[in-house]
């Protein structure tokens, strides 16, 4: 089958494909190979008993034949009985005459006593047509002509199976025509049967259960006697080719032939049908029982698909009264251990759904809380900067520049920091957010200090957390930087997968322990208020952004300026914060 077409079966086909594969295949296995095993082992069976039977037929006839040629040399001239027919038939005397056929009489019955298979006996003269000296009535019809012939001789001739001249005999015998060889008399011949039944006696028909026909084939290959006669009617010339001791197929029929020493066969005929007989029973009880089996595998596919149906439709109820919000229905066990596990499981998920839903609409009412107060609190700057932009406004027509210069880069601070984008911005604008802080930090002390600020083209539009860079210049501008301090800030990329910036100063440096600290969250014993809490800010949107990937150094010394150098992946075009977390 074809692997595409087998899956879109749906499971109850798959599974009497499966069912039904698993149950005829070995039947038909076990049936083709019990098959040529029975029919071989049938074969020689039948074949040898047919033949053990024709053998046993060809025997008993070819006695019969010689008891008869024995009984006709005896009633011949050469015997004694045939010197008595002579002189009986030369003498003239009457009472000589009498006193020979009493003594022939008494020794005919001698000889039919002592050979009980012999039946009707008499002499005939062909002449005249007269018979003599017959034990038995003969029928008026009797002609010689008409008796199939057997075997041929000069003197001598065998007639096959035929009706008997006995007129109160309508069995089938077989008969000798034998020339009496009387001195001047050679019209008188003796003609000795076979006795009552005693023919079928000799050719049985049946062997081992199956109707045999029998076939006498005389010398010449013509069918002399046949039990057959709508297939091999008397007379007609039997098929040529067949071996003897071989079995042949001829229309229909096997043909079993075991020809004699004197050249005449016999031959035993079983209808395909027959032949096949057994065979043909072993094939119905085989295929009851094949049958059956499938039965049985059906009906066992039967129950095992109930047994997966039903729990899947019951999960598929399941399921959909989860599509459809249903948390609370109860849940009924099938008394299958594994299904009622998966249902047990599945039970568990849905409540967790349920808990996961419950907590998501009281995040969801949270959120909607939260929205309002934004929006809230986002009225107040909106205020706040229509007041600074007055205020500029006021400062530039009264000619107050500082004044005007104060203002403008504190509204766009405040319109930077309170921006609501999103907390993530590209470095070029982050820089720029910067610029207008360190404007404000010049303006509002009296202490001059440098800026240097170098970012490369290929990452000013690179995106970074908002509000990372002005903590590192704030703490540099606090605690450390001295008058005509600098501070200088560099972004730069490294070995292609790296965003470093790094902010320097010339001031009064860290020492180990303050940097440990720093690094550690270690703020409590800080005199100075504020500090650290600017580094605490950026190690806290480093880990929330980018996770272990990102890192946070500090290099100083006392007396030697301080250095931070933050180490940020560097984002690809199309890549999520969340994917270089995972990263």
């Amino acid at each position: 089958m074809n692997p595409s077409i087998f899956t879109k079966l749906s499971l109850k086909k798959r599974l009497l494909i499966i069912i039904l594969t698993s149950s005829l295949l070995p039947l038909g296995l076990i049936g083709t190979l019990s098959y040529y095993k029975m029919y071989a082992m049938l074969n020689n069976k039948i074949e040898s008993s047919v033949q053990n039977n024709l053998q046993q037929v060809a025997l008993s006839l070819e006695n019969t034949l010689s008891n008869l040629n024995h009984v006709t040399q005896q009633l011949a001239f050469n015997g004694s009985i045939g010197r008595d027919l002579q002189h009986y038939l030369d003498t003239s005397n009457v009472y000589e005459k009498s006193r020979l056929e009493k003594e022939l009489i008494n020794e005919l019955n001698i000889i039919n006593f002592a050979n009980p298979s012999i039946g009707l006996t008499f002499y005939y003269f062909q002449n005249d047509h007269r018979f003599l000296f017959e034990n038995f009535p003969i029928k008026k019809d009797f002609d010689l002509d008409k008796l199939p012939i057997l075997q041929q001789y000069e003197s001598l001739t065998y007639f096959g199976p035929h009706k008997a001249s006995n007129r109160f005999d309508d069995s089938n015998v077989i008969s000798v025509y034998r020339q009496a060889n009387i001195p001047e008399r050679d019209d008188v011949y003796v003609y000795v049967e076979t006795g009552f039944e005693f023919t079928q006696k000799i050719l049985q028909s049946n062997q081992k259960g199956m109707h045999v026909d029998h076939l006498i084939v005389n010398d010449k290959g013509v069918v002399s006697y046949s039990e057959n006669a709508s297939g091999f009617p008397i007379g007609t010339v039997y098929p040529a080719g067949n071996e003897p001791g071989q079995l042949v197929k001829h229309e229909g029929y096997y043909l079993f032939q075991n020809v004699s020493n004197q050249g005449w066969s016999v031959v035993s005929v079983i209808a395909q049908s027959e032949y096949n007989k057994e065979i043909s029973e072993w094939i119905k009880q085989f295929a009851g029982f094949s049958l059956l089996s499938i039965a049985v595998s059906l009906l066992l596919g039967w129950l095992l698909w109930r047994m997966v149906y039903v729990p899947l439709t019951r999960f598929n109820k399941e399921i959909m009264q989860l599509a459809n919000k249903n948390f609370h229905s109860e849940i009924k066990m099938m008394q299958i251990p594994e299904f009622d596990h998966l249902l047990h499981q599945f039970w568990h998920m849905r409540k967790q759904i349920w808990d996961l839903l419950a907590e998501v609409e009281q995040k969801e009412k949270r959120r909607a809380d939260l929205e309002v107060e934004k929006l809230m609190y986002q009225i107040n700057p909106h205020f706040l900067y229509n007041t600074l932009d007055t205020v500029c406004w006021l400062a530039r027509l009264n000619g107050q520049d500082k004044i005007d210069r104060l203002v403008t880069s504190l509204n766009k601070l405040l319109h930077y920091n309170l921006d609501k984008q999103g907390q993530e911005t590209t470095i070029k604008q982050e820089i720029g957010a910067l610029k207008e802080y360190l404007n404000l930090q010049q303006i509002r002390y009296d202490f001059r200090f440098g800026v240097k600020i170098e970012a490369d083209e290929f990452v000013e539009n690179q995106s970074i957390p908002r509000f990372i860079l002005q903590p590192l210049v704030e703490n540099a501008l606090y605690h450390g930087l001295g008058d005509d301090g600098v501070i200088q800030v560099q972004v730069s990329v490294e070995d292609a997968s790296y965003v470093v910036v790094s902010v320097s100063d010339n001031g009064i440096g860290l020492s180990e322990e303050a940097i440990h600290k720093l690094l550690h969250n270690e703020r409590g014993e800080n005199k100075k208020m504020g500090f650290g809490i600017g580094i605490n800010y950026v190690k806290r949107i480093l880990l929330s952004r980018y996770g272990p990937g990102a890192e946070l150094q500090i290099k100083s010394s006392e007396g030697g300026g301080t250095t931070v150098l933050l180490r940020l992946p560097l984002k690809k075009e199309g890549e999520s914060v969340e994917r270089i977390n995972r990263g």
